[in-house]
Formats: C-alpha cells, sequence, structure tokens
C-alpha cells in the first residue's frame, strides 16, 4: 500500500496525479496565487456601484484601487460604469470615463494602482539573484484603441519595469498578459508596508514614462508613447480578471469565494452602514458630555490601527444628542478599537448606543489602506 504526502493531489483513482484539467497543479497555480485583491472588482465598500470623480490620489472606487490625478477632474471611477456585459464568468468591472479632452503636461499622472503589501510579495525574492518571474494579466476595453501602458514598480521608485499592450478593437473585451522577469536589485519591503505597485496608465507625461520591456530607474509611471485616456472627451477603459502570478505564463484567473475576497479587502479598509438605524456600539457616559464607546471589534485583524471616522446623521440614544461627527480620540490596534465622542443630554454612567439616525448614507469605518 502506497502512502501519500498530506500536500499530495490525487486523481479519481486515488494515485497520485500530475496534472488537473492540462495544467501541472505548483505552489503557484493553485489556491493563492493571485497577489491582486479585488481584482474580479465584486467589493466596492465605498461608493456602492456608484460614479465618482477623480480629484486627486485616493481611493474611492473598487476595494484596494487606488486612483491617480495631478489634475482633478478629468475622468470618473464607477463599478460597473456604463452597464456593459462584462467578460464571460465575470459579473464586474471597474470602470473609468474621460470627463475632457485635456492635454496632457509633460509632469501629468493619471492612473489606477494597487499597491501590494510586503508580505504578499516576499517569496518574489525581487532585489536578490533569486528573483521570480511574474505575469501580470487582465481583460480590458476601451472606446480608444492602439498602445496602452503601465508599470510595475517598488515604493521608493528606484525600480521600474515599464510594460506595453495592445487593444485592437474598440468597445471589444480583450484579454491581456505581461511576462517580467523579477527585479534583481533595489528595495521591496517585506513586511506589512508598500512593496510592489501594479499601475495601469489613463495618461502620463514625458517625465514620468520610460522605455518598454526592461527594468529603469527614474520613477517611472507608465511606458513612453501609450495611449492616454483622458485625452478623448468621453472615453470609456474598462478592466476586471487582473492577476499577477508567479511564472512565465497567464493561468486562469484564480476565482475566491466571495467572504474570502471580502474578508481581505477588509484588512485594509471596513464599512458599516446601510441600514437607517445601524449601530456602531455601545457605551457608558464617563463625565456630563463626553459618552465612550465600548470596544468595537474590526471584522478581520487589519493591515495595521485603524483610523476611525463616521458620517451622516448619527445620534446617540436614549435620550442624548451627538454634538458632531468628530472623534475627539481613539484607542486602536489592528484587531480592536474605542473612541469617544462629544454628546449632549447624557447622564454620568448611563449607557448609551450611538449609530445612524435614519440615514441609510450614514456610515462607520476604520482605514488602513497602503
Amino acid at each position: 500500500m502506497s502512502t501519500l504526502a498530506v500536500d499530495a493531489i490525487v486523481d479519481s483513482s486515488n494515485g497520485n496525479t500530475a496534472t488537473i484539467n492540462g495544467a501541472t497543479p505548483t505552489a503557484y497555480n493553485t489556491m493563492g496565487k493571485n497577489r491582486i485583491i479585488n481584482g474580479a472588482m465584486e467589493i466596492d465598500q465605498r461608493s456602492a456601484g456608484t460614479s465618482t470623480t477623480v480629484t486627486g490620489n485616493s481611493y474611492v472606487t473598487c476595494d484596494r484601487w487606488q486612483t491617480f490625478s495631478s489634475q482633478a477632474s478629468k475622468y470618473s471611477v464607477q463599478q460597473n460604469a456604463g452597464s456593459v456585459t462584462p467578460p464571460a464568468g465575470f459579473s464586474n468591472y471597474l470602470g473609468v470615463t474621460s470627463l475632457s479632452s485635456y492635454s496632457i503636461s509633460s509632469t501629468d499622472i493619471f492612473n489606477i494602482t494597487q499597491i501590494i503589501e510586503g508580505y504578499n510579495t516576499v517569496d518574489l525574492a525581487w532585489g536578490t539573484s533569486d528573483a521570480k518571474t511574474i505575469t501580470v494579466s487582465f481583460w480590458v476595453r476601451s472606446s480608444l484603441t492602439g498602445t496602452f501602458g503601465g508599470v510595475v514598480r517598488n515604493f521608493a521608485g528606484t525600480q521600474n519595469y515599464p510594460f506595453t499592450y495592445t487593444i485592437n478593437s474598440a468597445n471589444t473585451w480583450e484579454q491581456k498578459s505581461i511576462t517580467i522577469a523579477g527585479s534583481t536589485t533595489g528595495t521591496w519591503i517585506s513586511g506589512n508596508g508598500r512593496s510592489l505597485y501594479l499601475m495601469i496608465n489613463l495618461g502620463t507625461g514625458s517625465t514620468y514614462s520610460g522605455t518598454a520591456g526592461s527594468w529603469a530607474g527614474g520613477n517611472l509611471w507608465s511606458a513612453t508613447g501609450a495611449t492616454s485616456v483622458v485625452g478623448t472627451s468621453g472615453a470609456t477603459f474598462y478592466i476586471t480578471g487582473v492577476q499577477l502570478e508567479v511564472g512565465s505564463v497567464a493561468t486562469e484567473f484564480e476565482r475566491r469565494p466571495y467572504g474570502t475576497e471580502l474578508a481581505l479587502c477588509q484588512r485594509y479598509f471596513w464599512k458599516w452602514g446601510g441600514d437607517p438605524y445601524t449601530p456602531w456600539g455601545i457605551g457608558s457616559c464617563d463625565n456630563a458630555n463626553v459618552s465612550i464607546v465600548y470596544f468595537l471589534q474590526c471584522p478581520v485583524p487589519m493591515r495595521t490601527s485603524p483610523t476611525l471616522s463616521m458620517g451622516g446623521a448619527n445620534r446617540v440614544f436614549p435620550g442624548g444628542s451627538l454634538s458632531s461627527n468628530t472623534l475627539p480620540y481613539s484607542q486602536r490596534t489592528n484587531q480592536t478599537c474605542y473612541f469617544g465622542i462629544s454628546a449632549t443630554g447624557v447622564a454620568l454612567n448611563n449607557a448609551y448606543i450611538v449609530g445612524a439616525s435614519n440615514d441609510t448614507s450614514a456610515y462607520f469605518q476604520g482605514d488602513a489602506e497602503l
């Protein structure tokens, strides 16, 4: 009788198998191979599918995707913008719409970016002679055609790999892949800081553009000659199925359970709300004008201690009134937190609930983004 290793993969006859559906299983093409979080654009805690005009560098759209914009109001972002049919097997995408015909200057930068935490890239061994090759793949659709660009880079901007890809047909979903030999030099963060940037260009000036296809210094944000989406009024650019994996071939997009994907996003940001009377917490009054809300348990352990904030119409119940949505102080770890609120009409040592006041747009959130 043969004995299988605990991590062995077996076929239907309970024997060792070398392939599954024609692919050879490895540590990098099974669960956890995709270093991109929310690559299918399913999670949108901040905006819940509404359109946002981008005014700077911020997180305003699908979770984990940051917008960069050196000039305000040149494009908008929205989950499922334009309501087109996504590629087969996907239900969501991140959509960009150009709001003017903007001629970019040499120092302009417009893109969407995912910053990958060092804990999720340490095995790439970048910055050493053992650096692993990666492949970036995604589905893209645009009203424009031609050569488009992006870059993979480190936090310091000392190691930059500009890349290009071609959109052949307007308003048609096309799958693209780019293979990149790992960087053998430079500093790549290995802890909970900013390690690897994947930037998808929407328009970048010459100062921050470089030759595609090789590693370079110089703080680059895209490839020279890439199409500017913000250069055409009303131009659209849609993307989904983004994957960054070890290896020289793009494999099938890794589909994680929705709950798993949400929890991965909540390591960096969570937002409560949606019900008109959602409670944020319960605590007791420690003086005549401040109610101390009891410990809040973060949905998952976060990357670091989060910044807490609340908005919309909120109340103290029963009987009190919230002075403002400002939190005078908070004490936080990456798992639990409590905070103080200014209130009137409250009594010493009485218990109070703080939460939404008949407002579905009221919210309480924790932010530990990169």
